[in-house]
């Protein structure tokens, strides 16, 4: 997109970050160029929350021209893995989002460490053989400075010998950190002398056993993005304490890299937005970890977890993420966002593009007395009823069929349109039948309802007849048993982030989040390869889980048909 066309965008339909890239362009920062990057930690698989994240840096690059980086941020190889890197790659793929390259923050360790090693040199850095505690206690209160660390002087030639041996293996992690030597009276915490480095004594998975000393994350972020030539480093609400010493840490490897030109026209820039917060969700990686090595769930795919590969087991689709993530928006203050307006968005995108089943779950067999025996009618009925003139599928009608158990009672209330006593409901697709009698067992359980059938009736035959109730059915010869998972919330309080510290989480674990039952299904559902959720007509949107087989269909509970909630 040219700067012209930025200039012209509908500005009232951005965001406040997308109105700051459109200012930015038109004002030709950084060349007028546009690069954005996605910095996870190959920690664990990634979760609703960063699918969030995914739409704003992914999405800003894709809406104004420019182009979005996927950044692996792997400074901590005590908990890094290319199994999370791999995950990682295929849920960013599967909610249609490109990246310009894949880059490591391991990528510039070498320039890092040059970088601190000039800081030493140039008096902005220092080695502290402190304990954790005592620089702790050094460190002040908002409202009261720090002090000065007795190493925070020493001479910058015995720094730089101490950080390289840091580097040897022979230094024992705890020992030794270097520090930037910033200002300990600062407002601002995170310029009390913040660590730069600290010592591991691990390989890394990518680098090997070269490092023993590690970055942290606010030496490694900013510097990353500006060696990658990033332009807008978009993060989430709790880094805007960290924005000043992200400038300042910018500002100085500039200056070493002895690059020209205006700072301010020519860096990366952050800019924070609101993180997803979901009720009854827990949104944090690390406890999505815990949940899983305490078997709570079924691994990090579990539909029950608010992952990404998880709902993507559920039957959500890239669509509805999107859409998601557009809904809920970007602000400057964190919400609680009702994980209701999720089901919305898939139960919108579903129902415009996903085929159409009939399954019984709980079952009573309906006998047609009047049917000839042994004839089987097939019926065409419709995939998708959006698209009539589309696609359908044959269905199989018999003499005795299954109907839901709730589609019958002997004593309805009023305005009852399903199945009762001498009453009239169509069979969907097909016929009109009239129950004559109801057959019940020893313990006065209902076997059987016996009805017959109008032949008149037939959709599309003689004179249309209209009666009030229309119910689904499957025909117990042809029906087809699938099991069925049927997922509700994992969680049973709204406001998992608020619970009481140290207060065991699993206080509020939902007993009813997984039930597995079963169904009978028409045939033509297990021939189904649309690859996205069907509807299970008058039920909910389902979909076949990677569990099934040519023996055993499983199915996963994506949605129910519709539910109360309002924008």
């Amino acid at each position: 997109m040219t700067t012209t066309e930025t200039q012209e965008a509908p500005v009232k339909s951005l965001n406040f970050i997308e109105k700051q890239i459109v200012e930015d362009l038109a004002a030709g920062k950084n060349g007028g160029r546009l690069q954005t990057r996605f910095p996870p930690e190959p920690n664990g698989y990634l979760h609703i929350g960063h699918a969030k994240a995914i739409a704003m840096d992914f999405g800003v690059a894709e809406k104004f021209g420019g182009v979005c980086n996927l950044r692996m941020d792997d400074t901590n190889p005590q908990k890094e893995d290319m199994e999370y890197v791999r995950a990682i790659e295929r849920d960013i793929q599967w909610l249609g989002y490109k990246w310009g390259k894949v880059c490591y923050a391991s990528d510039y360790f070498q320039d890092l460490w040059d970088f601190a090693e000039w800081c030493i040199m140039n008096d902005r850095a220092y080695i502290d053989e402190q304990s954790s505690e005592e620089i702790a206690a050094q460190k002040g209160t908002p409202t009261e400075a720090g002090t000065n660390s007795p190493y925070r002087n020493r001479p910058a030639e015995e720094s730089l010998k101490l950080f390289r041996e840091m580097n040897s293996g022979n230094v024992e992690p705890g020992k030794m950190i270097l520090r930037a030597k910033i200002d300990m009276a600062s407002p601002n915490m995170h310029f009390r002398d913040p660590i730069m480095y600290r010592v591991l004594n691990m390989p890394h998975w990518r680098t090997g056993n070269k490092w023993n000393a590690y970055p942290m994350y606010d030496f490694t972020h900013g510097q990353s993005d500006y060696l990658e030539g990033v332009t807008h480093s978009i993060c989430t609400l709790e880094f805007v304490p960290h924005r000043e010493l992200y400038d300042l840490f910018v500002t100085w490897i500039k200056e070493w890299k002895g690059d020209e030109g205006d700072i301010q026209d020519n860096r990366p820039r952050q800019f924070e937005f609101n993180k997803l917060n979901l009720n009854y969700t827990l949104m944090s990686k690390r406890n999505l970890l815990i949940l899983t090595q305490e078997n709570v769930v079924n691994g990090w795919d579990d539909p029950r977890m608010p992952t990404i590969c998880g709902i993507r087991r559920r039957g959500y689709t890239p669509e509805s993420m999107r859409m998601f993530a557009e809904k809920v928006g970007v602000a400057k203050r964190e919400q609680l966002i009702d994980l209701q307006l999720m089901e919305w968005c898939v139960r919108q995108d579903l129902n415009e593009r996903s085929n159409r089943y009939m399954v019984v779950q709980d079952p009573v067999k309906l006998t047609i007395t009047n049917w000839e025996p042994g004839k089987v009618e097939w019926f065409d009925a419709p995939l998708n009823p959006a698209d009539p003139e589309g696609p359908s599928r044959k269905v199989p009608f018999t003499g005795e069929v299954y109907i839901e158990r709730n589609d019958f009672m002997e004593e309805p209330p009023k305005k009852y349109f399903r199945l009762k006593p001498d009453g009239e409901v169509r069979l969907k697709y097909t016929y009109i039948v009239k129950c004559q009698e109801v057959v019940k067992d020893a313990e006065g359980n209902i076997v059987e309802i016996k009805c017959t059938y109008d032949p008149t009736s037939k959709p599309g035959a003689g004179e249309w007849r209209s009666v009030k109730g229309t119910i689904h059915w499957v025909s117990t010869e042809h029906a087809k048993e699938v099991e069925l998972r049927l997922y509700d919330k994992l969680f049973t309080e709204a406001q998992m982030g608020q619970i009481p510290e140290g207060e065991d989480y699993k206080n509020y674990l939902n007993p009813e989040s997984l039930v597995i039952g079963k169904g009978y299904a028409e045939p033509a559902l297990l021939e189904d390869n649309s690859g996205i959720a069907v509807q299970f007509e008058r039920v909910g949107y389902f979909f076949k889980d990677p569990d099934s087989t040519p023996e055993k269909f499983v199915f996963n509970k994506t949605t129910a048909l519709k539910d109360s909630f309002k924008f």
